[in-house]
């Protein structure tokens, strides 16, 4: 089993910038893939941007050129950096863990991101 403890949300003015970061801890397979999905609220959850263990990367494209995902696999962490954020980036950003090997995704529990204008 593989738990994950999400950090970094909090309130930011627009334009300004914020990183959220993921440890993941327990049975975690060296073959992963790593991201970051948000929820606004009445909306569906999307994905922002994932990585995988081997450094591949791809993010959705109302996020391009403001995001940037990166992880350190000796930490088994994740980051998302955001940048130049938006009102319409407000969102709860949860972080995801799936291999090919596990039986299932793990979900972070969420952080809130909102983003003032």
């Amino acid at each position: 089993q593989v738990q994950l403890v999400e950090s970094g949300g909090g309130l930011v003015q627009a334009g300004g910038s914020l990183r959220l970061s993921c440890a993941a801890s327990g049975n975690i397979f060296s073959v992963n893939t790593m991201g970051w999905y948000r929820q606004a609220p009445g909306k569906q959850r999307e994905l922002v941007a994932g990585i995988t263990s081997g450094g591949r990367t791809n993010c959705a494209d109302s996020v391009k050129g403001r995001f940037t995902i990166s992880r350190d696999n000796a930490k088994n962490t994740v980051y998302l950096q955001m940048n130049s954020l938006k009102p319409e980036d407000t969102a709860v950003y949860y972080c995801n863990y799936k291999s090919p090997y596990a039986a299932r995704d793990t979900w972070g529990q969420g952080t809130q991101v909102t983003v003032s204008s």
